[in-house]
């Protein structure tokens, strides 16, 4: 058995994804509120990855679409990580409309939109999780990484602390308008361990 199939079995991941439905659940509801339109929920991914093998845990990223990026970092009960955000560049036109936002669509309309997306879906999210593990989330100031860059830059030019990373992952579009993103929650190496543990004492 590989070192990287040793830190997740499973049950411990689909006990992850469990948790990860609901919590993304609720953020969904939240930005269809918001928006007035229903978002697509897919099955979460949750993977132990690489550091060099990020850009793979995302799905349908391509290394030619322009994405905008925020970053967020968490941190609670001795567990931490943090959150990002790629929102797909076309999809800024569609949301603005959604959103009834009057004025020009420059960058700094669409850097406001972005803010207000990745601060429920990040958000939800993370409380999510953490309600169910009984872990209560701090979260720390959102970075945008980038607007109008590509994956891979924008993956580059974070500032990774790890070599391994437990990574949750979840794409979200809505119907009938061109509107999706990629949410990345990525917990540190040394938080792995004590979140199996707690994943452990729920299958008991």
């Amino acid at each position: 058995m590989s070192p990287v199939q040793e830190i997740l079995n499973e049950e411990q991941r689909d006990c992850y994804q469990e948790l990860t439905n609901v919590a993304m659940g609720q953020a969904a509801d939240r930005l269809a509120r918001l928006l007035n339109a229903y978002v697509v929920l897919p099955i979460p991914r949750v993977n132990i990855i690489d550091c060099s093998d990020l850009h793979m845990a995302i799905q349908d990223a391509e290394t030619d679409s322009a994405v905008s990026a925020v970053c967020q970092g968490f941190i609670g009960s001795g567990i931490a990580g943090e959150a990002l955000l790629l929102f797909n560049d076309t999809s800024f036109a569609d949301l603005a409309k959604l959103m009834s936002y009057a004025g020009p669509l420059n960058r700094q309309a669409e850097l406001e939109l972005l803010m207000d997306v990745s601060s429920i879906l990040i958000g939800a999210c993370t409380h999510g999780i953490g309600e169910q593990l009984e872990i209560h989330f701090t979260q720390g100031h959102p970075v945008v990484l980038g607007q109008h860059c590509k994956v891979d830059d924008i993956l580059k030019s974070g500032n990774q602390q790890w070599q391994r990373t437990l990574a949750i992952e979840i794409h979200y579009t809505i119907e009938h308008v061109n509107i999706e993103c990629d949410l990345l929650l990525l917990f540190t190496e040394d938080s792995v361990a004590r979140l199996n543990q707690k994943i452990d004492f729920l299958l008991d």
